[in-house]
């Protein structure tokens, strides 16, 4: 069996280890929640909310990826397991069936703003142990909260 070593403190390495798998499993969902909405989608704004559900679901693939390699490169084996993910994610389940454009803009609000609060504590946690991983998260969050408002924006009216 091999085994990759991290160079962090233990205690470190479990706060760390802790925030990199839950925003793996975040992501991994929202990426999920994104398709599953892009695929459903009807109504008068169908084409520019089908598009711009693409654009989450791209940064949020990119993103997992950095994550589970920072994890990696950290010793901690990333799991981005079905199981996993239905277990932990921080985002409600998603509707079954076609979604009016108005209601998959809601879906999308309502998962980012799940996804942007929990990166905003992991944020808070690894910052104090971690300033690598901190990076990471900062980046993520910021792009999640740019996707955040402009699908709060698809709804002003």
């Amino acid at each position: 069996m091999y085994t990759v070593k991290s160079t962090l403190p233990d205690e470190t390495l479990k706060v760390v280890g802790e925030a990199l798998q839950g925003a793996l499993v975040d992501l991994v969902d929202l990426s999920l929640v994104a398709k599953q909405t892009h695929w459903n989608v009807v109504g008068p704004r169908f084409r520019s909310i089908h598009l711009q559900l693409d654009e989450v679901v791209d940064s949020a693939r990119s993103y997992s990826d950095i994550v589970a390699e920072r994890a990696s490169a950290l010793g901690i084996s990333p799991d981005g397991r079905v199981g996993t993910v239905a277990g932990s994610t921080g985002i409600a389940t998603t509707a079954e069936g076609w979604q009016r454009d108005t209601d998959a803009v809601a879906t999308l609000v309502a998962a980012l703003s799940a996804v942007v609060a929990r990166m905003r504590e992991r944020m808070t946690a690894t910052g104090e142990v971690d300033s690598v991983t901190e990076d990471i998260f900062i980046q993520v969050t910021g792009d999640l909260e740019k996707h955040h408002w402009m699908f709060q924006a698809e709804n002003v009216g």
